[in-house]
């Protein structure tokens, strides 16, 4: 991949990244508005820091049944995806809080997380949000040879199953983080010379990675093993069954907003230009979900409002309810597209359907 590369065209003549950035700007300065979080997410972050550590101390203080002790982990599965998702994810996009400190504290929760803050903000931040389903650039459209998100992607036989197997994969995806990716990640992209940012010191990077995941490790299976008094197969069993757990809720919300039947995959031309702006490009690769389920909206910190998400990262989820009509209104008035599904269920319908498709072998393939 070389993003130095690629350019998005700046072909706009009828202004209409302008035109929405003004009328979202003034939403927010005519109601006197902080574009950061607000007590609605402080007080969701100490709900998803309980549902994800209140039942990891209570296992190890208290004896409880195996029905209760896989409830619990179930618990913890769901909260770990929940900060995932309303804490760092916002935090990392610098729209938590107004303050930097707050941002870089609160996006450190990704270390307890499993993961890495300088991969995710390259991976998501620059790569993703900058370069989103273009192939060959947007890492979330990669996931080995095992799945086939894209029809520029190689067809392997195996694929055809692909909608059967693809969500036994998907609960692995922070399991992973502890075990292999965070390292390849590190590899390559300071191989690249990528960063969020200022690019950090290769020593300082390798240091804070090595160690986080010693301290990590420490936290949720040795100390437990070493300390307390529980079998070390039950530990072992419920951090997968966490992992797992969370592993799914993220990948399933993540897919549902841009590998779906209904958004678009794209190459650009010969020259490395892509044919729309930057902006115009999030409307045909993003689509929304269940923005009217008030239990969505709130559990997936506006992960399923990615149109205006991937338009305004440095604001916060808290607001996309409010701000999506003037987006939708505006794309209507400009004649662009606005994607969307109006529940769940049928965003889901639509990642598997074209996983499906992607499985077929294509046409241009002989016997």
């Amino acid at each position: 991949m070389n993003q130095k590369n690629l350019n998005f065209s700046r072909k706009d003549s009828a202004k209409f990244f302008r035109t929405l950035n003004k009328r979202v700007n003034d939403y927010f300065k005519e109601n006197e508005i902080d574009k950061s979080g607000n007590w609605k997410l402080h007080l969701k972050t100490i709900i998803m820091f309980s549902l994800y550590l209140t039942p990891y101390f209570l296992l190890l203080t208290l004896n409880f049944p195996g029905w209760a002790q896989l409830l619990l982990t179930i618990i913890m599965g769901v909260g770990m995806a929940g900060v995932g998702m309303n804490v760092m994810h916002d935090a990392n996009h610098g729209s938590y809080s107004s303050k930097k400190w707050i941002n870089k504290v609160m996006g450190s929760s990704m270390y307890i997380l499993a993961g890495n803050v300088y991969n995710w903000q390259v991976q998501h931040n620059v790569l993703h949000h900058t370069y989103t389903n273009i192939h060959g650039h947007d890492e979330d459209l990669e996931a080995g040879r095992i799945l086939r998100f894209s029809k520029h992607s190689k067809w392997k036989r195996f694929h055809k199953y692909q909608h059967w197997y693809s969500v036994l994969l998907y609960g692995l995806l922070t399991f992973n983080w502890v075990l292999t990716t965070d390292f390849f990640q590190t590899k390559r992209y300071l191989a690249r010379k990528l960063s969020y940012g200022k690019f950090p010191s290769p020593v300082k990077q390798w240091s804070i990675l090595v160690i986080t995941k010693i301290i990590y490790v420490s936290l949720w299976i040795i100390i437990p093993i070493l300390f307390f008094d529980i079998v070390w197969w039950k530990i072992l069993i419920g951090f997968f069954i966490m992992h797992y757990v969370a592993g799914l809720i993220l990948s399933i919300v993540f897919q549902l907003a841009h590998v779906v039947e209904d958004t678009e995959i794209f190459l650009p031309d010969d020259s490395g230009t892509m044919k729309n702006t930057w902006a115009i490009h999030q409307l045909f690769t993003t689509v929304n979900f269940s923005v009217n389920n008030p239990i969505v909206n709130w559990y997936t910190g506006g992960l399923n409002h990615q149109v205006e998400h991937h338009i305004f990262p440095n604001i916060s989820h808290i607001h996309y309810k409010k701000i999506s009509e003037i987006v939708k209104n505006t794309t209507k008035e400009f004649n662009l597209p606005y994607k969307e599904y109006k529940t769940t269920r049928e965003a889901i319908a639509a990642h598997f359907r074209h996983l499906r498709e992607m499985g077929q072998k294509p046409a241009t393939l002989t016997a």
